[in-house]
């Protein structure tokens, strides 16, 4: 991650606040908080840093996700699914390196959930679902729900995969858009194109 004083935009299209203190003020506890939990404060934060709001908005809302129904190898299979579709470079790093170091799951199982599959027959339901939601922009239909409901998911669960894959598809566009500096390893994005059907 970058270190020096000030803001650099030498590979985003807008400046990422190199340090805490030259983010804007409303936004350094919430850099704070994000450096106490995570032990560093990867470029994502610090991009959306230059709208306070913005990253207050969606920490509170990836924090609300944090303690709802989904577990985190779920959550982290949906971010690598969207994150593939998306074609977000950045996400599809992060979302594999977490996947192997926090939820452990295995290259076999993050390559597969990129695919919108998993040797989970209930994880590759969310994912295949979540496919679906992101290629038909949310028109899914009355069956691909209810085939979420036979796979074993409940009724806030289900609501859940529609919001993860909301927010991840809103930091896809954020690091895509704004060409978020990469400081994660980088993964090999041949696109891998989810079966939908």
């Amino acid at each position: 991650m970058p270190t020096s004083k000030g803001l650099t935009d030498a590979m985003s299209r807008i400046p990422t606040a190199t340090s805490i203190e030259t983010a804007p003020p409303a936004a350094r506890p919430l850099l704070e908080a994000v450096g106490k939990q995570l032990g560093s404060v990867p470029n994502m934060f610090r991009i959306i840093a230059n709208s306070p709001a913005g990253l207050e908005g969606y920490l509170g809302l990836n924090a609300a996700l944090g303690k709802g129904a989904l577990d985190a190898r779920t959550r982290a299979r949906l971010a690598l699914v969207v994150a593939e579709l998306n074609g977000c470079g950045y996400c599809l790093a992060a979302h594999t390196y977490l996947g192997r170091a926090v939820t452990k799951l295995d290259d076999a199982e993050l390559g597969a959930n990129r695919a919108a599959s998993s040797a989970d027959p209930k994880a590759q339901a969310a994912l295949r679902f979540a496919a679906k939601l992101v290629e038909a922009r949310g028109h899914v239909s009355a069956a691909d729900v209810e085939a979420l409901s036979s796979a074993g998911y409940d009724h806030a669960q289900i609501v859940e995969i529609v919001l993860h894959v909301a927010l991840n598809t809103l930091t896809n566009y954020v690091n895509t858009a704004l060409a978020t500096e990469l400081d994660f390893p980088a993964v090999d994005h041949a696109p891998i194109r989810a079966l939908a059907g």
